[in-house]
Order: C-alpha cells, then sequence, then structure tokens
C-alpha cells in the first residue's frame, strides 16, 4: 500500500512538470508561466527555479550577459526575490515572447525595480531565454496590468534558416540605421523609432511609458548614445523582435557611462520596426 502511495505523489510530480511553462502560443500561457516561475523560486530557491526555466543557452545580466545555467550553479538558493509582470506580448508565430514588472529583492536591504524576461517555446514549454534588471526607488506609482494577446496565428510554413537569417539582417540594418542617426542628430534621433506606448526602464526611474514622456526623458539628461549591437533575433511570424548589446551614453553633465541594454521591436502596419521597450541596466568593463 505504501509503495503504491508513493508511486501516486511520484506520477502526480512528474505530471505537474510536465504541464509546467506550458505554452499554447498565447500571452496568457506565458504570463502563467513567469508566475510559476516565481513561485517556484520562492518555493525552492533561485538555483533550482532558474536552472529549471531557462533554455540552454539562456542569458541573464549579473551585470554582464553570461550563461544562465553556468552562472546559478554556482549560487546558492535564495528565496528573497518576488516579482510579478504587468507587461506582456507573444508573437504571432507564438515561438517567443516578453514580460516586464516590478520585483522586490527582500535580503539585507530591501532592493525595488524592473525586470524585462525573453521567453521562446521549445516543444510546447516556455524556456527563459534571456533576462535583466533594473533598479530603482521603492516605487510610486502602480502600473495597470496590460498583457496583449496576438491578433492572430502565423508561422511561414517553409520558414527555413536563410528565411530566417534575412528576417535578421532586416533588424540588424533597422538598429544600425538608428545608431547611425544618433551619431548625426543626437538623442532626438529616437522620435523617429519609439512606439506611442513604448516604454523605457532605466536605473534610478520607474517605468517611463509612452513615446513623449521617453523623449522628455532622453532629452533632458542626455547628450549623445551609441550602439554596439551583440545579437538580434527576429519571431517567425515577422511582428516581433528583439536585440541586446552595449550602449555608451554621454551625460549632458559632462559624464560618460556603459550599459548593457535591450530593446525590443515591433512591426507596424507601414512594414517600419518601432521600439516598444528599451531597457538598460549599468555595463561592467
Amino acid at each position: 500500500m505504501m509503495n503504491k502511495f508513493l508511486y501516486t505523489i511520484v506520477a502526480v510530480s512528474m505530471t505537474f512538470g510536465a504541464y509546467a511553462q506550458k505554452s499554447d502560443g498565447s500571452t496568457k500561457s506565458l504570463v502563467k508561466a513567469e508566475k510559476e516561475f516565481a513561485e517556484d523560486l520562492a518555493k525552492h530557491g533561485a538555483k533550482t527555479a532558474f536552472i529549471k526555466y531557462s533554455a540552454n543557452d539562456a542569458l541573464v545580466f549579473r551585470p554582464n550577459p553570461v550563461n544562465a545555467k553556468t552562472f546559478y550553479a554556482t549560487q546558492g538558493e535564495d528565496k528573497n526575490l518576488s516579482w510579478e509582470p504587468v507587461y506582456a506580448k507573444v508573437a504571432r508565430s507564438g515561438d517567443w515572447g516578453f514580460t516586464t514588472g516590478p520585483f522586490m529583492a527582500d535580503g539585507e536591504t530591501k532592493t525595488y525595480g524592473q525586470f524585462l524576461s525573453l521567453w521562446k517555446a521549445k516543444d510546447g514549454r516556455w524556456e527563459l531565454a534571456l533576462d535583466l534588471g533594473v533598479t530603482h526607488n521603492k516605487p510610486l506609482n502602480k502600473v495597470e496590468p496590460s498583457f496583449i494577446e496576438p491578433k492572430d496565428f502565423y508561422k511561414p510554413k517553409f520558414g527555413g534558416d536563410k528565411q530566417r537569417a534575412a528576417g535578421v539582417d532586416i533588424i540588424a540594418t533597422t538598429e544600425k540605421t538608428l545608431n547611425t542617426m544618433l551619431k548625426s542628430y543626437g538623442i532626438a534621433a529616437f522620435a523617429g523609432f519609439l512606439n506611442p506606448d513604448a516604454r523605457v526602464l532605466f536605473p534610478g526611474y520607474e517605468p517611463i511609458i509612452g513615446k513623449d514622456k521617453a523623449l522628455v526623458f532622453f532629452n533632458g539628461m542626455v547628450k549623445n548614445m551609441s550602439l554596439k549591437t551583440t545579437k538580434v533575433d527576429k519571431a517567425d511570424g515577422g511582428d516581433l523582435a528583439y536585440s541586446y548589446g552595449v550602449a555608451t551614453i554621454d551625460y549632458k553633465a559632462d559624464l560618460r557611462e556603459s550599459f548593457n541594454y535591450v530593446f525590443i521591436y515591433e512591426r507596424q502596419a507601414d512594414h517600419n520596426w518601432n521600439l516598444i521597450v528599451q531597457a538598460f541596466a549599468p555595463a561592467e568593463r
């Protein structure tokens, strides 16, 4: 009887593990996976949760990008980190999406900030592909949740490596153009690349939401910015893409600082690619 009981417990555990992170191509399933990730960390610790939820090639910025599983293999089971997604979107092809929202680390002193996570679907499961955090003071403003479902489902029937590479080149060219414009016209160049609902995550500041507010923020303190792109990737559905690299910022206060950045692009009706999320975290030289 005891053996049968133990067998049942093991079977239930295996079933739960199989359905955790389940992806059906919806934003709802991605938000569920993100919340399960947070619950798993609270219960078992950071090392277990990150190794369980991360893809083999996932990157975490600590502060510079490192392999997630390699990094957390040497870490302890810290359970003092909590977070909640408030903004999420999945590509129409259902192959990847992103989440962002507030986090809190409750150590000797409380640390507050915003996270940005990219997820990719593999074998019907969401896997963490990239994770970056931006710190700020205790938040004063509450951000209303916005979980945006794909308008339709589309995935090329005959998409292969050659077609994906061509799609990635488009994003790389877009970011190269942005960088050239930043060098020529300064921070005002962002005006032609930001979506009306764009949000900026920048150290020391709560999320800056909206193109107008983002431009006021950048124009208020940044003189110049240059981008050195490390990698770009594009969803098979052709509607979302991301890049990451190092941004060098010259402030108006005669100070220069380097940041790891992650940009998320969205394809517009006019076929241009606009920025919908920009996240900056201090880089270590």
